[in-house]
């Protein structure tokens, strides 16, 4: 069984920032990628960013490019958020997603609400 523990979540002013983290517990792989999407009221999920687990590749939805930066610990088989600059239409459900072709794992999500 594979875990995806995601934390960091909360609320925060606009142009304020948060960091999220998501742990790979239990059965981990050398992922091909890990990444985070989200989902906020009424929407679909939507990808937010990516990182290859070997080459450190990123990959980031337009809307939060120059803002939000994932990074990865492998040693830790932890992946990181760092969003910067968050606006109101940031508010979601954050969802930690490992990806070892073809299966996809995901964490239980983690609530950012940003105020304006």
């Amino acid at each position: 069984q594979v875990q995806l523990v995601e934390s960091g979540g909360g609320l925060v002013q606009a142009g304020g920032s948060l960091r999220l983290s998501c742990a790979a517990s239990g059965r981990t792989f050398r992922w091909d990628t890990m990444g985070w999407f989200r989902q906020a009221p009424g929407k679909e999920r939507e990808f937010v960013a990516q990182i290859s687990w070997t080459g450190g590749s990123t990959y980031y939805t337009d809307s939060v490019k120059g803002r939000f930066t994932i990074s990865r610990d492998n040693a830790k088989n932890t992946v990181y958020l760092q969003m910067n600059s968050l606006k109101p239409e940031d508010t979601a459900v954050y969802y930690c997603n490992a990806r070892m072709a073809p299966y996809d794992f995901w964490g239980q999500g983690t609530q950012v609400t940003v105020s304006s």
